[in-house]
């Protein structure tokens, strides 16, 4: 057996892994890379294998960073199954004709800067109807079902309680008579998170392949995000300024939605919490996201996956994401219309990381004003515009547009749909015979190196941490590191372009900034300000130097 990290490694999108083993190719997840220009980029260079080659898939969740890029594999002509869950299958119908439509509108605009450029016209990574094309390869399963894909390859999709259908994939391979057990985890959810139930433990297997994307951090507890929540709202409300919440459109909504509901179970605490639960109750609550929308249809259809707790609620006539004050809108006049009358209110919006969609005009319209919050519930990956007000920007550009960030900005990482340190640990300690090897994917490399080192301080497994393009052989003798192929080279290769032009990019940025700031600067300037600024651009001097040596 052989696994090749085409994806998701030593970063946190772009999900994608090759095995190969008896006689077959196989992939788990094929996402999109999310973020900076460059990793845009990739999601349209061809694939580092021939798609006709590949006899099936399995698909851990509907998150675009894991799904993103099916449509594209079904352009190029592949059409083996996508195993999936049923609830995944049902969110993919709505997320990736979503994710088409994006394409569409985003390289329109760019054709329009690249014709008054005399450039060639480009096309989408694929379109709303190609993506939506590309759903009858789906095959759906269910949660602890056995599916014998041949006579030697087994496979069982497990709740990962990451999402609505997530799930933790094992797979059994027999090759010359001995069974080998590899797991993938796909994103592993958060172990309070509302709504879903926790994730599924696993008593067993020989290689385990996990996310580590909060692995050198813990999260707030659950009593503590929900008070922070609700007093950062309703202290913007007060304060007669609207609180925008970028978010995730499928799953964390739904979380939020589901928070704002329970906050009146809580109502007999004392009167300070009541008048700030009615506050929030007199303010109205929009969902400004079509797909949002959608995607909480979905949720309620597949309600048999909530927690039991949730279920008799629901039984009893009480839907957590259905309360007072909550609209849902639709339409692009009527998200236009949101930003037109200025009074308190509470606005949910995608994408979760401000990099498309209709929050980029909540923001436009929003971080300016000191009287507003910008609340952030979910990851940021690096690059994005959501990483770059929560790091701390003080202008942004949007639309073409420098825009001031004078917004209160905060960022309850509780509500994060991932695993923190102590859970993945604890996913680890529950198997009763631990894996031989980890590796460790989804993650930055930073987090990555504090939880191997947690991992082989703490348990008898040995943690890899795969680089981009890596293939490991699993033999008798155990996991060797092997040459890839000419293929995957050149992929590589044109990875590391794309890298360099990244960086260039980032010193392009630096350089403005420093400009700007000492544009700004007047006679009375101290000397030690000027010194900082001097060093800053000697430190960038030498990464230009760096670049042109190497």
């Amino acid at each position: 057996m052989k696994i090749t990290f085409l994806g998701a490694a030593q970063t946190v999108t772009g999900s994608n892994f090759l095995v190969e083993a008896s006689g077959k190719k196989f992939l788990v997840d094929c996402g999109m890379y999310q973020g900076k220009a460059t990793e845009k980029l990739e999601n349209s260079d061809p694939f580092a294998y021939n798609v006709k080659d590949i006899d099936f898939m399995l698909l851990t969740h509907a998150h675009i960073d894991h799904s993103g890029r099916i449509p594209k594999l079904y352009n190029e002509g592949y059409r083996g199954n996508v195993y999936a869950t049923k609830a995944t299958c049902d969110l993919c119908k709505i997320m990736l004709p979503d994710s088409g439509h994006i394409q569409e509108v985003e390289i329109e605009w760019k054709n329009r800067k690249r014709m008054r450029d005399n450039l060639e016209i480009l096309p989408p990574l694929y379109t709303a109807e190609e993506a939506y094309k590309s759903l009858e390869i789906f095959k759906p399963v269910d949660y602890d079902e056995i599916v014998d894909i041949d006579d030697n390859i087994s496979v069982r999709f497990n709740d990962a309680g990451h999402m609505l259908g997530s799930a933790i994939i094992e797979i059994w391979v027999t090759e010359e008579g001995k069974t080998t057990k590899i797991v993938f985890t796909g994103d592993l959810g958060n172990n309070d998170l509302p709504l879903l139930d926790s994730p599924t433990m696993i008593s067993n297997a020989d290689y385990l392949v996990m996310e580590s994307t909060y692995g050198g951090r813990l999260h707030m507890q659950n009593d503590d995000k929900a008070k922070m929540f609700l007093d950062i709202v309703s202290e913007t409300l007060d304060n007669g300024g609207r609180v925008i919440i970028p978010s995730f459109a499928v799953g964390r909504t739904q979380e939020i939605l589901y928070e704002l509901d329970k906050l009146k179970d809580d109502l007999g605490q004392d009167e300070e919490f009541a008048r700030k639960y009615e506050k929030i109750m007199n303010v109205p609550v929009y969902v400004d996201s079509p797909l949002a929308i959608s995607a909480t249809e979905v949720f309620k259809k597949n309600t048999e996956l909530f927690e039991d707790e949730i279920q008799e609620k629901i039984k009893r006539g009480d839907n957590p994401l259905e309360f007072r004050g909550l609209q849902f809108t639709q339409t692009a006049e009527e998200s236009k219309a949101l930003n037109e009358d200025t009074s308190p209110a509470i606005i949910l919006s995608a994408s979760g990381m401000c990099d498309v969609g209709r929050i980029k005009h909540h923001l436009k319209h929003n971080l300016w004003n000191p009287k507003s919050t910008i609340l952030f519930v979910g990851y940021q990956a690096p690059g994005t515009l959501g990483r770059s007000i929560v790091e701390g920007a003080k202008r942004v550009k949007i639309f073409g547009e420098e825009i001031a960030v004078n917004a209160r900005i905060e960022y309850i990482e509780g509500y994060s749909g991932h695993a923190d340190q102590n859970w993945l640990l604890n996913f680890i300690y529950s198997f009763t015979n631990p894996p031989k090897n980890i590796f460790l994917v989804h993650g930055e490399p930073e987090g990555q190196e504090i939880l191997k080192q947690k991992i082989e301080t703490t348990s008898e497994s040995k943690v890899i941490i795969p680089e981009f393009c890596q293939s490991y052989e699993i033999t008798e003798k155990g996991l060797e590191l092997v040459e890839t192929t000419k293929e995957i080279e050149v992929y590589k290769n044109e990875f590391k372009r794309l890298d360099l032009i990244e960086k260039i990019e980032e010193l392009k940025e630096n350089i403005s900034d420093i400009e700007t700031v000492i544009m700004q600067k007047n006679i009375d300037t101290q000397d030690e300000e000027l010194k900082k600024l001097e060093d800053r651009l000697k430190y960038i001097q030498n990464q230009i130097q760096n670049i042109m040596t190497n």
